[in-house]
């Protein structure tokens, strides 16, 4: 009876040993968005609106970040993500066999711990366009939202102005410029964008949420002379 019950607690403690050792091994298997390594703690959302360079992935110091089978695909926000490392080249190659590099960046001392950065690819294949944001900005007060605006419309050359609620927020935003933020009530608002010193609405965001101490960005892409899937467009990011 003694050997049978030694028995059963020796099989138990494996059991246990066992699970201890695996357990790591799955949790760290599923997360493409883990914790950055201690001290780092910078979240990068990468936004591809090339509409003909294709899927890309990122490579950090020549090793690959973004999970195996998912680039980054035009017109999709995949979200913010912690970076492992910020050790240089930044690297983009397509998603292909080839991994061909398309863009590379050579500096991350404008990276500080513990923020929120948004990098948006714009542009031709032939000639990309980086556009670099900072998404970490004072909190709004009480009551209020914070929101701005990138333009990241190639065709949008000569300006382009933003009304909430048929009000004047962003005037003349030139193409590969962001402005600051501003402070809006909460609330629901219609956004629309015009380009600057005409009533043509080129895009209407009828039904935008402002809450409470939360920031956003408003970015556009696409061109104004296409009517296909690189047609001119906009989005919205949530940055706090």
């Amino acid at each position: 009876m003694a050997a049978k019950h030694q028995y059963k607690i020796f099989n138990w403690l494996s059991l246990f040993l066992v699970g201890m050792l695996i357990t790591p091994f799955i949790s760290s298997c599923g997360k493409q968005n883990g914790a950055s390594p201690k001290g780092l703690n910078i979240q990068y959302n990468v936004i591809n609106l090339s509409p003909d360079m294709g899927p890309v992935n990122l490579f950090i110091n020549f090793i690959q970040v973004n999970a195996a089978g998912n680039p980054f695909v035009f017109g999709v926000d995949g979200g913010y993500f912690y970076l492992p490392s910020v050790a240089v080249p930044f690297q983009f190659r397509l998603a292909n066999t080839a991994a061909t590099p398309v863009l590379a960046l050579n500096r991350t001392d404008d990276l500080k711990s513990g923020a929120k950065y948004t990098l948006f690819i714009t542009g031709s294949y032939s000639s990309l366009t980086p556009i670099f944001t900072v998404d970490t900005d004072f909190a709004p007060t009480t009551g209020r939202g914070k929101l701005r605006f990138v333009n990241a419309s190639p065709s949008a050359i000569g300006g382009l102005d933003v009304y909430a609620n048929d009000t004047l927020a962003f005037s003349q935003v030139a193409y590969k410029s962001q402005t600051k933020y501003v402070e809006l009530p909460v609330g629901n608002y219609d956004l629309k964008i015009t380009t600057t010193g005409s009533t043509n609405v080129l895009n209407d965001q009828p039904s935008v949420l402002i809450q409470d101490g939360r920031l956003y960005t408003l970015y556009t892409y696409g061109y104004t002379s296409r009517a296909d899937s690189a047609a001119f467009n906009a989005a919205i990011i949530t940055n706090r």
